[in-house]
């Protein structure tokens, strides 16, 4: 098999193991692979605009807020941006700070009839340190992967 195919159902499996209700989740190095390999793939990211202006952006990427920035409410028009902006067969990869914004995002999108919904484990920043900061362990940033200071 194919690279591309090896990565999307390790990503499958993942899902069917954890019971996710879409088609896979990813680690960040594995997404950016996808990305390369699949061509109409895209990165969904679902932070906050405070988020993208202050901590950075992937580039090419889908901005589309789950929460809206002031007052983390939640974006009720989510599913109409995102129809507005993906094609439905595309696959998206749905990415947030850690993790946990974007699974519900990919969850959402999977329910709306997204069939190639992924979540990309780790977020943008990555999970706590010791310390309780985020961007040294784990996470799309700490990976070295392609991003870009606002």
């Amino acid at each position: 098999m194919g690279q591309l195919t090896d990565l999307l159902n390790l990503a499958h499996d993942r899902a069917a193991q954890l019971k996710l209700p879409y088609e896979g989740a990813l680690t960040p190095a594995e997404a950016h692979a996808v990305l390369q390999l699949a061509p109409g793939s895209r990165i969904v990211d679902v932070r906050t605009r405070a988020e993208l202006d202050w901590v950075g952006r992937i580039p090419g990427a889908i901005e589309i807020e789950w929460n809206s920035w002031p007052g983390s409410q939640p974006n009720q028009h989510f599913l109409a941006q995102l129809k507005q902006q993906a094609d439905p067969e595309a696959l998206l990869m749905f990415i947030c700070r850690s993790g946990a914004r974007s699974h519900a995002a990919a969850s959402a999108a999977a329910a709306a009839g997204h069939t190639a919904s992924y979540n990309v484990l780790e977020g943008f920043e990555g999970d706590k340190d010791v310390n309780g900061h985020r961007g040294k362990i784990g996470g799309w940033r700490h990976a070295g992967l392609p991003w870009a200071q606002s």
